[in-house]
């Protein structure tokens, strides 16, 4: 099982990390929520559980737990910037379908 992070993406959360002064990495995951079932959560990560799985990607650690690592599965992290919009987007070959806003996926 692995979780990859684009070197922009890398560099935006080592930004981000450093601006708030304290913190071991990306908590990254997945709720119940939307039209299409699941959506992606990502929070600043201050301790760690037993049971996270932690991928290291250069300085950045990030950090998921066992019941969304199924769902993130060879899941790639870039940061974009698209027109006026920019942000983190997930790649992720286990979606099946999207709802058509984009807050949501179906596996």
């Amino acid at each position: 099982m692995a979780i990859t992070l684009t070197e922009k993406a890398a560099e935006r959360v080592e930004s981000f990390l450093a601006k708030r002064g304290k913190g071991m990495g990306l908590r990254l995951g997945v709720k119940t929520t939307g039209c299409s079932g699941m959506a992606y959560t990502m929070e600043f990560a201050d301790t760690l559980e037993a049971s996270d799985t932690v991928f290291e990607v250069g300085k950045v650690k990030l950090i998921i737990d066992p019941k969304s690592l199924v769902y993130l599965d060879g899941t790639e992290l870039d940061y974009t910037r698209e027109g006026l919009n920019e942000g983190f987007k997930f790649t992720n070959p286990n979606e099946k379908a999207r709802c058509g806003c984009g807050e949501s996926f179906t596996v």
